[in-house]
């Protein structure tokens, strides 16, 4: 169904951190700390301006893997995260995705399909 497809990278796209939107995604999780909307504690801070919320990047553009329509109706994902580093405002990150493998299994209602993704930002 997608073993075609492993390898294959989407389009890379350019997302910016901005200020605007890390202060409402803070508001919307409910941590309003003040490295992520203080702007002068952002100045003083290590980083010398404010960084986003650690799950902030979920709303960035990976980009689309031409071929890969996922269904909708029976999907079911998880995600694991590795960090290396603070998202800074005003900073670009150039994101895509990748298609790391694809396999089928036999379960109790039928066969399930499992495509691991990897995005990169």
């Amino acid at each position: 169904m997608f073993a075609n497809l492993i390898g294959k990278r989407s389009n890379t796209v350019k997302n910016t951190v901005e200020r605007s939107a890390v202060k409402k995604f803070a508001e919307a999780i409910g941590d309003p700390h003040p490295i992520f909307i203080d702007e002068e504690l952002g100045k003083r801070s290590r980083y010398k301006n404010n960084i986003a919320p650690p799950t902030f990047s979920r709303v960035f553009d990976y980009g689309k893997v031409e071929g890969l329509n996922l269904p909708i109706k029976g999907l079911i994902h998880g995600e694991q995260y590795h960090y290396e580093r603070p998202l800074i405002i005003g900073e670009d990150v150039l994101c895509y995705t990748e298609v790391k493998n694809y396999y089928e299994r036999s379960g109790k209602l039928g066969n399930m399909v499992f495509s691991i993704l990897t995005v990169y930002g």
